[in-house]
């Protein structure tokens, strides 16, 4: 038995939210709680049945600890955070809206604790063969400074030499670097993927695409440069379009969802993926059944305000086995 499925690296932020679709300039007050998009995809694995370790570096004082609770209390698994008494945590707040007014993200992370970590600080002793079956790792991490990029192009290595497998979501986020930045700076991790998971929109950004290019040619491209990967391409309300090595495209429809929270989504169909990618034994409709398990924890995810995916596998599955259904009260 491997003491872990899935190891993640990554930061979290403490988040405000005005109630109510207030404006931030209006609201006295704003709720609190803790996201970041390895965090989410770790509470999500670990409510399916996972067991899940998060890494990363937090300020030692409430803040900090507050940030690790909330992650632990889902029963992810928070024993490698790296405690610092300098640097502070990152802090992100988002203002809700609806049509025609758009949500907005305003970020205040600079120099965070997670920015400031160091290869040096890695617990070398965690990567070890049979330490884990998993590492996952987003496009967000290496972004958010060169020496956080240089730490966890160490922790794949570390992950490599151990014998463990490798997913990397690409979570474009332009507010923290250029197209040809992250193209840069996530190619190695792309290069190195056995599962590649990306939403269509950021690959046709980072590779100069026209907005109408098909999921067929973006999934094309992706298989010309990234063969060693099984990929899950992300089309929002249009599913998602996946492929494994020198296999076909299958395409997995949304289920209908009504929409409550955006934020989160991405790493809940991750999460779903590679849950059945994990526990599934080799077969024919493993692709498959990883895409609709995928869609079918976004879908439930969407329904859900916050960062947080409070989710089960019972819900999951049950949404699976019923196809789309209409909300009811359930007593």
């Amino acid at each position: 038995m491997t003491p872990y499925d899935v190891v993640t690296l990554g930061e979290t932020m403490l988040k405000f939210t005005p109630p109510n679709l207030k404006r931030l300039e209006q609201t006295p007050v704003c709720e609190l709680e803790a996201g970041g998009s390895e965090s989410n995809l770790a509470i999500a694995l670990t409510r399916l049945g996972l067991k899940v370790l998060w890494l990363s570096r937090l300020t030692d004082n409430p803040l900090g600890r507050f940030i690790e609770r909330a992650i632990a209390a889902q029963g992810v698994d928070t024993s490698r955070v790296i405690w610092t008494d300098a640097d502070r945590v990152g802090l992100y707040f988002v203002e809700e809206g609806k049509t025609p007014r758009h949500s907005r993200v305003f970020y205040d992370r600079k120099n965070s604790a997670m920015s400031q970590m160091r290869a040096s600080e890695l617990p070398v002793d965690l990567f070890l063969p049979g330490k884990a079956r998993l590492l996952h790792l987003s496009g967000i991490t290496p972004a958010l400074s060169p020496t956080l990029a240089v730490a966890t192009q160490r922790a794949l290595h570390l992950a490599q030499e151990a014998g463990w497998q490798f997913s990397f979501d690409l979570n474009y986020r332009h507010q923290l670097w250029a197209p040809a930045a992250a193209l840069a700076g996530c190619s190695p991790f792309m290069e190195a993927a056995h599962i590649l998971l990306a939403p269509i929109n950021d690959v046709r950004l980072l590779y100069e695409l026209p907005s109408t290019t098909l999921p067929e040619q973006v999934l094309s491209l992706l298989r010309e440069r990234y063969p060693q990967a099984t990929i899950a391409l992300t089309l929002g309300k249009d599913g998602a379009l996946g492929c494994e090595p020198g296999g076909l495209p299958i395409h997995q429809p949304a289920f209908p969802a009504e929409e409550v929270g955006r934020l989160g989504i991405g790493d809940a169909f991750a999460a779903g993926f590679l849950y059945q990618y994990l526990t599934l034994p080799p077969s024919p409709d493993k692709l498959a059944q990883a895409l609709l398990w995928g869609v079918a924890t976004a879908a439930i995810k969407y329904t859900i305000p916050g960062d947080i995916p409070w989710l089960s596998r019972a819900e999951v599955e049950s949404l699976i086995q019923q196809g789309a259904i209409e909300s009811k009260l359930v007593r």
